[in-house]
């Protein structure tokens, strides 16, 4: 008899307690489930389907999202970049043809504008207070099917991602919210509803390994494209190959890095033939800073460097030579 009681005291505290952690369950779930709805619902007046046509007449679709209330828009460079015609309609139907202001292939961003004023503009956030864990939702149009949502977590920062344009693009955000064809464009955002990435690429065929772009470099890039339609970035006119350099001649020199840029080309009446480099240098440092490869020198050579003499470092066979280059910007 005692038995018997014991074995139904254990019972009923080994159910009471699958039932708090049930509750628990319940309480977490509910609360994942209501931060989505929440952000889903404050972006989705904000929330824009691409469609666009190239001069050949093929066409393709994206996402994007309405950041100023007259009507100014931000996507990806990729889904409207080279388009001949682009159409955006709205989350209640209304259809508009959009306007090109400007796209930088380098950072992937583009801003487009339709004529419509009065608009629920989406809440930027603050890229550089995610921290890897956090919620992360991404809202678009997948295959055409108009806001579409997704939810994982913030699962890498400060990630480099090759744009298109050979580029390097830093401070990429990485998440596993699934990401696919139509999604490009579209926001990535916190669980207050707050924009804190442009969706931009997944990686095939790996699962769960998907890349925004900062906003904060979003915004940055944005403010350029309407103001004057165009990123400018200097130029100095080499092409370049990244190389190690013999540790001897690290060692002799005091070198801070065993890699540099081998210069292996050269275009006439160029800042860098005007500076006096030769084919064959080695950019080793630009303004002081070191340059391991070309994209250290791409990450150097921004608009405020245009028109600036700076002296760039190179190792000519084994000694290292100062010369003064001015960068011009790029067409």
């Amino acid at each position: 008899m005692a038995q018997t009681l014991r074995l139904s005291a254990s019972s009923r505290l080994l159910s009471e307690t699958s039932l708090h952690h049930h509750d628990d369950d319940t309480v977490l779930l509910d609360a994942y489930s209501n931060a989505v709805i929440t952000a889903n619902r404050k972006m989705q007046a904000s929330i824009v389907h691409i469609d666009i046509r190239h001069k050949n007449q093929r066409g393709g679709s994206g996402s994007g999202f309405i950041f100023t209330p007259d009507g100014f828009i931000l996507t990806n460079s990729h889904v409207v970049g080279r388009a001949s015609t682009i159409r955006v309609t709205l989350i209640d139907g209304r259809q508009y043809d959009a306007d090109l202001i400007g796209h930088d292939p380098d950072n992937d961003i583009a801003v487009v504008r339709i004529g419509v004023h009065d608009l629920l503009a989406a809440e930027l956030g603050d890229s550089s207070r995610v921290q890897v864990g956090q919620l992360a939702i991404a809202i678009g149009s997948p295959y055409g099917f108009q806001s579409s949502v997704t939810a994982g977590v913030v699962s890498a920062l400060g990630r480099s991602l090759r744009s298109q344009s050979g580029r390097l693009i830093d401070d990429v955000i990485q998440t596993d919210a699934a990401l696919n064809p139509g999604n490009s464009g579209g926001p990535l955002v916190n669980s207050s509803g707050e924009v804190i990435g442009v969706n931009t690429a997944v990686i095939l065929p790996a699962q769960g390994i998907c890349f925004a772009i900062a906003i904060n470099t979003a915004k940055i890039i944005a403010m350029q494209l309407i103001r004057d339609g165009r990123i400018s970035r200097g130029y100095i006119g080499i092409g370049g190959q990244n190389i190690s350099i013999p540790r001897f001649l690290v060692r002799t020199l005091n070198l801070e890095s065993e890699k540099g840029l081998r210069v292996v080309s050269i275009e006439l009446e160029s800042p860098a033939q005007r500076a006096g480099i030769l084919d064959g240098d080695v950019i080793v440092s630009y303004d002081h800073h070191r340059i391991n490869g070309m994209d250290d020198l791409h990450k150097i050579l921004t608009e405020k460097y245009i028109g600036i003499s700076s002296t760039i470092t190179v190792l000519r066979q084994s000694e290292l030579k100062d010369l003064t280059i001015t960068p011009v910007a790029r067409k």
